[in-house]
């Protein structure tokens, strides 16, 4: 055990729980229930410690507003880009891979995932990086457990192992900081994600995705090669759409679920050469004047189960491809 963590274990017992009982999760019921749950699934946990520590979770109503309005839902596609394909974000993104190439190098030949997409995740997440969030993750994970009804399961789940990996690892749970959702580091992790995806890319003994962007690197692209990343395969294609292709096709789910041929009978027919039978989804993406149209295939899928948006993953794609031309990858 740490000497860090056991001084926050230290200023964790000497809480005053009467000074502040009114605000408190550590008396909520969701919370009581939450490390009853957690206690009775993982034996040896220290009920009472669990409770000190949900003690000092504080809502946030930021988190609750920035919930509300994610850029995937409110911003039209040629917005929504504009965040990410910029200037600034090559230059930095280029400056990033300089000072880490032979780890890029190393995990697109550990894990088959190309290097610029790896980069380009980790761009689009945390601008390299530097802008990785604000929040304390136990703040965000409790103010959404216990006072987001609508997603509480889920970020019950990732409360749950927050409080898991940071008993695992020996990291403070009050002191890490991370999105209003409560992701974490280089990369973005929610807590299961880590548990189950992040690596010790550098063999120090340690898996810290805060810190260490070897760690990071490694651990993003882990991620997409335990998604079902398949190395050389085509990404995306633009594609051409006809009239008499049903509207319905278009942007009706994530899952590559018809197959080029069959799109391309119907009328929507990729500007590239594509295996026939390959499986993709239709998607149509609104510019500023008329739209444009393209075919995911399953490595754009793929991206989009590190975050559940088209245009997320086309946003990676596009700066990865940027990217790549600007550097001997």
């Amino acid at each position: 055990m740490t000497a860090a963590f056991k001084g926050s274990l230290a200023a964790l017992c000497l809480w005053s729980v009467a000074a502040s009982a009114a605000a408190s999760y550590g008396e909520h019921a969701g919370a009581r229930a939450l490390v009853d749950e957690l206690v009775a699934e993982q034996r040896g946990l220290d009920r009472e410690r669990l409770l000190v520590v949900l003690a000092q979770a504080e809502r946030q109503e930021a988190i609750l507003e920035a919930i509300s309005r994610p850029a995937e839902r409110v911003k039209p596609w040629y917005e929504y880009r504009r965040i990410f394909l910029t200037e600034q974000r090559e230059e930095e993104g280029l400056v990033f891979f300089a000072a880490h190439r032979e780890t890029f190098a190393r995990a697109e030949a550990v894990f088959g995932v190309p290097a610029e997409i790896i980069l380009a995740i980790i761009g689009v997440e945390t601008f390299y990086g530097r802008i990785a969030g604000s929040y304390r993750v136990i703040d965000a994970l409790a103010t959404l457990a216990f006072d987001y009804p609508r997603r509480a399961a889920f970020f019950s789940k990732e409360l749950k192992n927050y409080l898991l990996l940071t008993g695992e690892q020996q990291l403070d749970p009050l002191a890490i900081k991370g999105s209003y959702a409560g992701a974490m580091g280089y990369g973005q992790f929610m807590p299961s994600s880590y548990r189950a995806y992040a690596v010790d890319f550098d063999d120090d003994g340690v898996i810290d995705i805060w810190n260490n962007p070897v760690d990071a690197i490694g651990s993003v692209a882990n991620y997409l090669r335990r998604h079902g990343w398949r190395s050389g395969e085509t990404i995306v294609a633009a594609a051409e759409a006809g009239p008499d292709v049903p509207q319905d096709w278009f942007n009706a789910g994530l899952v590559p679920q018809r197959t080029v041929a069959e799109l391309s009978e119907a009328g929507l027919r990729s500007a590239q050469p594509l295996d026939p039978e390959a499986k993709a989804t239709a998607i149509r993406f609104e510019l500023e004047e008329g739209h444009e149209h393209w075919l995911g295939l399953h490595n754009f899928y793929v991206i989009t189960r590190y975050n559940h948006s088209a245009m997320y993953a086309m946003s990676v794609h596009q700066l990865s491809q940027r990217l790549a031309a600007g550097v001997e990858l």
